[in-house]
């Protein structure tokens, strides 16, 4: 599965757990480190750990797993890191706390809602 396909894949695993505010940031020929970011919110440690969840298990169904995961026991920020795309998800206050996205605002971003399922 390419990086990209796999990346949108979480973003939609994550708004079917009702996370808001779903963004790809698309870091290709920008970062060494990965080629995307999908950037999410959960209101609650319940919810966050619930997207989380629901991400690790449908990318597992491509065989697609994590090459390391933190901030599970927390659950105020937790990343998942697939080498070739990076998953954050944040509570509200840590994600406006550390505010990845004023960091990469300049590149090519993707909002992910639920007209989404339409493209």
């Amino acid at each position: 599965m390419e990086a990209k396909e796999a990346a949108k894949k979480a973003a939609i695993a994550a708004l079917d757990k009702k996370a808001e505010h779903i963004e790809i940031y698309d870091l290709r020929g920008i970062s060494s480190v990965t080629d995307y970011f999908v950037i999410c919110t959960g209101s609650t440690d319940v919810q966050c750990k619930a997207i989380h969840n629901n991400i690790a298990e449908e990318l597992r169904k491509d065989a697609v797993y994590p090459n390391h995961v933190e901030g599970v026991s927390s659950s105020r920020w937790i990343l998942m890191d697939y080498v070739d795309f990076v998953v954050h998800i944040f509570q509200p206050s840590v994600r406006e706390f550390y505010g990845l996205e004023r960091i990469w605002g300049d590149v090519e971003c993707e909002v992910v809602d639920e007209g989404y399922y339409e493209s």
